[in-house]
């Protein structure tokens, strides 16, 4: 049965097993990680959560973030989780569609916290949890991703693959971590086009779910064995003809967490590529916003379905529309969270840029999708000059990644709000330290 070859192999890994490039790769999961969670545990979602569920506050062994406020581990998992999301600044497993960091990573800090493990049990924890999730979002896509928000769903398998290990559960009880968290994975996609906060709420669900589900797997609860691919079970009522052994092919041995996506910019994903297109072609031509006469975006079709809103009225919204992407590229040539503001959205010369922004598929970009995310802009100029450039992939990608500087920056930047210059430092040496840390180290 899959759940108990999953629940062997998290057993089973050791921080020993670990190539110093995975153990890297996690560190820059981590670092990138707390650049989204830190800020966003100031956000009205994870400030509405602790008004929620303030019976579960300043008490148990974990905290929330930024604030260090007491939590259950459970609570914990789930605040931070939401926080790690809102911002749309997490990492990307591109393959399966996914952002592992908000539910695994919240999920492991939660589960150190609780055992008051090291950094080397949390950098373990984090790998179990990514591997697992990855090659189970690869599994079930792209079907999957017709109906479901992935973050909340596989990233249910991953928190529980990552709070088990940290638990130091079983073979067999991780196996029943598995399979419950297997029939707890919902969040479902139309989240997506609302300004509601369901969406954030989805990853934070998913790494309460997991560390729920290793919770009480530790104490005897069981879960069926075939919640994956039997013929009611997860594979097939949420996505179609997965072939799970593909998937699960040299687990172990080839570490899905070293070809992760981090955020160049602060949005969807999807829109990354037309991005990154129009400021190229800003750098390359010193392009000024009021010069343009049109602007094409081309990319592929779930890049539209997802973000084509031409015409977003909150911050959040913004950030799921390639029409304000694309003219807050060229207008300020920077898409970070500066860009997403009551201010800029009432913006005239950045209204007036996005009239002028049409979106359509294109059936190469369409043709190496999800594999890989690209597009092609073309800017035609009041003088009637023409430029285009195609993006074959995203700033961030594996195949074009951030530096750890780049990581490092990001960090600083987003997390200047919260932190101080010298408690940033700390930490960034901390997480770059992590298998010689003790306990919970922020």
């Amino acid at each position: 049965m899959l759940a108990q070859k999953l629940g062997d192999h998290i057993a089973d890994l050791g921080y020993a097993d670990l190539p110093q490039p995975v153990i890297h790769a996690c560190k820059r999961c981590l670092l990138d990680y707390l650049a989204a969670v830190l800020p966003g545990g100031n956000e009205p979602p994870a400030r509405a959560l602790q008004q929620a569920l303030v019976d579960d506050l300043d008490r148990g062994p974990a905290t929330l973030l930024p604030s260090g406020r007491r939590a259950t581990a459970r609570t914990a998992a789930l605040i931070n989780g939401v926080a790690a999301h809102t911002l749309e600044v997490d990492d990307i497993y591109r393959d399966a569609i996914y952002h592992p960091g908000p539910p695994v990573i919240s999920a492991a800090l939660a589960a150190l916290q609780a055992t008051g493990g090291s950094g080397r049990d949390l950098i373990t924890g984090i790998v179990a949890g990514y591997e697992i999730s990855n090659r189970i979002g690869v599994a079930v896509q792209p079907a999957h991703y017709d109906y479901w928000h992935t973050t909340g769903t596989v990233g249910a398998f991953g928190a529980a693959a990552a709070a088990a290990k940290i638990f130091r559960l079983t073979g067999k009880q991780s196996k029943h971590a598995i399979a419950n968290a297997a029939t707890q994975a919902a969040a479902l996609q139309q989240a997506f086009r609302s300004d509601a906060m369901s969406k954030p709420l989805h990853a934070g669900r998913a790494a309460e779910t997991g560390v729920l589900c290793a919770q009480i797997a530790a104490a005897g609860f069981t879960g069926a064995d075939d919640m994956l691919e039997g013929a009611r079970g997860f594979g097939r009522a949420m996505s179609r003809d997965v072939d799970w052994s593909a998937a699960f092919a040299e687990l172990g041995k080839d570490f899905t967490i070293t070809r992760m996506t981090q955020k160049n910019h602060c949005c969807c994903g999807h829109t990354f590529a037309a991005i990154d297109a129009v400021l190229e072609l800003r750098q390359q031509t010193a392009l000024h916003a009021q010069t343009v006469r049109a602007l094409q975006v081309k990319s592929y079709g779930k890049a539209l379905e997802v973000c084509g809103n031409a015409n977003p009225q909150t911050p959040y919204e913004a950030k799921f529309s390639l029409p304000y992407v694309a003219a807050m590229a060229a207008l300020e040539g920077s898409v970070r969270l500066a860009a997403f503001t009551d201010d800029w959205l009432k913006n005239p010369q950045l209204r007036q840029l996005m009239d002028k922004v049409t979106v359509e598929v294109s059936e190469q970009a369409e043709a190496v999708f999800p594999n890989h995310r690209s597009a092609t802009v073309r800017i035609v100029l009041k003088d009637g000059q023409e430029l285009t450039h195609h993006a074959p992939t995203r700033r961030g990608d594996p195949d074009n990644p951030l530096t750890d500087q780049d990581i490092e920056d990001k960090f600083n930047e987003l997390a200047a709000p919260v932190r101080t210059a010298e408690q940033r430092k700390t930490i960034i040496s901390s997480v770059w330290d992590l298998e010689n840390q003790g306990q919970w180290f922020l």
